[in-house]
C-alpha cells in the first residue's frame, strides 16, 4: 500500500502573523500549543489546523527559515530517511521526536531540492 500525506506545514519568521493571514484567507482556525519538535519552530509557537481541513500546522519564529512542507506517513522514519538518501536524497533534519508524543519527524531534499517531511511512530510504537 502507498503511504500517504498525513499532514502538512507553513513555517516562517512571524507564525502568528501567517495563522491570521491563512485564516483570514482560507477561513482556517488554529490551536496553539501543543507539542512540537524544536528543529520545526519555537515551543508555544506552533498552529495545528482545526475543523475541516487535511492536518496541518503554521509555525517557526526568530531564525526559523520560510518554507511549506508536507509529511509523508511512514511506519520507521529512520528507515525511510535513509532510503530517500540511497536513491540521490538529502537528509535536512531528524529523526526527531516530538516532545511529549510519540511521534518522529524528518526532513529531506529530493533529487531537485524539494523539501519533503517524513512522519511515524517512535520505535517500539506502533
Amino acid at each position: 500500500m502507498a503511504q500517504p500525506v498525513v499532514h502538512f506545514e507553513i513555517i516562517g519568521t512571524d507564525p502568528a502573523a501567517l495563522r491570521g493571514y491563512y485564516g483570514e484567507l482560507f477561513g482556517w482556525q488554529f490551536a496553539t500549543g501543543g507539542p512540537v519538535a524544536e528543529p520545526v519552530s519555537e515551543a508555544g509557537n506552533y498552529g495545528f489546523t482545526e475543523g475541516e481541513t487535511i492536518p496541518g500546522g503554521i509555525g517557526g519564529g526568530d531564525g526559523y527559515q520560510p518554507k511549506t512542507v508536507f509529511y509523508v506517513g511512514v511506519p520507521d522514519v529512520a528507515a525511510a530517511l535513509a532510503k530517500a538518501e540511497s536513491l540521490g536524497g538529502r537528509r535536512v533534519m531528524g529523526p526527531v521526536r516530538s516532545p511529549g508524543t510519540d511521534l518522529v519527524v524528518a526532513h529531506f531534499t529530493d533529487p531537485e531540492g524539494n523539501l519533503i517531511g517524513l512522519a511515524g511512530p517512535a520505535p517500539g510504537q506502533s
